[in-house]
């Protein structure tokens, strides 16, 4: 039966519903981070906002201060939500290294097999230009790729996200270009939301003052629950409020936290500083992007013959002009599905148990192919692995494929 992407997901995220809800692999701490805003919330509604109802005789303003604190609460809730179950930005994993990047150091060698063979080489880095200037480009090694500008892998969601600001432990997500503008929502309305309380909680501690309980230590003492609140919201304050005050700096000079952070010592001139009213608006009323990655989509079986693909620096293998059909010409991208077992089953079985025929043929071609490793999977019928001269069993590298076909060709 064939799988969706989700359930073969490489990265350390973990999916609700089916693959619709994408979250960190922390995503039990945001269970942590909705009991911090549901329980003082509850304590409030119960214990202060209730008793405030009958305070404001006109038009029964009482009823607003519940009425908002409840709204307020989901409103700050759906945002927290919004944050954590979606893609940030994730940059899909490559297949395989990028070909046009590759090159062959002769200096670098492998010894496989006994053979000497030229190492695979590209460049680790690459530069790009921005807003009219470079800015250079990682390789990733885990996602097979060059990271977009701005873009960088998140050790604990092993993925790459595009315009990385940081990976949030209260929300359980990283915090990328498709949920950082949500992000700082949450974080702006939970300040508003502890300056809310507080006020309410101080406000029912007036009345309370200029009724029954004429002093603050008897107020206090009859409503516990208010200066608990006021506390707590005092603490949070500084928590919620610095962190909004800290992103409201790096939207208006268009940072994130890891560009902030890495780069600050450098004193790098900031390419993508348009401007404090542009970098606002590019925040917040810009449209957010479509998910590069489709969780739910089915997963195209690729064939054997394009699983992998052997770039071969030499020319290719001349077909066979003396006047009979032509052998399998051998090109310079040497498909190791097809191509390499058609030339195996063509291979006689005797050949193998020769002492230097292959060893002379390979040397009289002069190939210096690079030997890379099969895909992991099951020779067919016996007919891929032979015994050597040692009685070990091994499979037909590239090299002897192409030494076979260049023996029958010229036979």
């Amino acid at each position: 039966m064939a799988k969706r992407v989700y359930e073969v997901w490489k990265g350390n995220n973990k999916f609700l519903i089916g693959g619709r809800l994408i979250f960190g692999p922390d995503a039990r701490s945001l269970l942590i981070t909705i009991s911090l805003i549901l329980v003082p919330m509850v304590i409030f509604c119960v214990f202060v906002a209730r008793h405030l109802l009958h305070q404001f005789a006109a038009y029964n303003a009482g009823y607003a201060v519940l009425i908002v604190a409840i709204v307020f609460t989901l409103y700050v809730l759906a945002l927290l939500l919004i944050t954590s179950a979606q893609d940030p930005g994730i940059v899909p994993r490559a297949s395989h290294p990028p070909e046009e990047g590759f090159s062959y150091d002769p200096s670098v060698t492998g010894d496989i097999g006994g053979r000497q063979t030229p190492g695979l080489q590209f460049p680790r880095t690459k530069e790009v230009i921005v807003n009219g200037r470079p800015v250079r480009i990682k390789y990733c090694d885990t996602c097979m790729l060059y990271r977009p500008p701005r873009c960088s892998h998140c050790s604990i969601c092993n993925n790459c996200v595009q315009r990385f600001d940081h990976h949030c432990p209260w929300v359980g997500q990283c915090i990328g270009q498709r949920n950082y503008r949500y992000f700082f929502m949450f974080v702006s309305s939970s300040a508003l939301l502890c300056v809310y309380v507080f006020a309410m909680s101080a406000l029912y501690i007036k009345f309370l003052m200029d009724g029954d309980y004429p002093t603050v230590w008897k107020a206090l003492k009859h409503s516990p629950a208010s200066i608990i609140l006021m506390a707590y919201c005092f603490i949070a304050m500084w928590f919620v409020g610095g962190l909004t005050g800290f992103h409201l700096y790096l939207i208006g000079t268009n940072q994130t936290t890891y560009e902030n952070f890495r780069y600050r010592a450098d004193n790098r001139p900031n390419v993508y500083d348009q401007g404090c009213i542009s970098n606002f608006l590019e925040v917040f009323c810009t449209k957010t992007s479509s998910s590069r990655n489709k969780f739910r989509a089915y997963i195209q079986e690729e064939s054997f013959n394009n699983r992998l693909q052997v770039p071969c620096p030499h020319d290719p293998v001349e077909e066979d002009d003396s006047g009979g059909d032509p052998r399998a010409k051998v090109e310079d991208d040497l498909e190791l599905g097809g191509d390499l077992l058609k030339i195996s089953r063509r291979r006689n079985y005797e050949e193998f148990e020769g002492d230097d025929d292959d060893e002379e043929a390979q040397q009289e071609d002069g190939l210096g192919l690079p030997v890379s490793q099969f895909p992991d999977n099951e020779p067919d019928n016996g007919q891929n692995v032979s015994r050597g001269r040692r009685g070990m069993s091994w499979e037909i590298s590239p090299l002897e494929g192409v030494a076979s076909m260049r023996k029958e060709s010229h036979d």
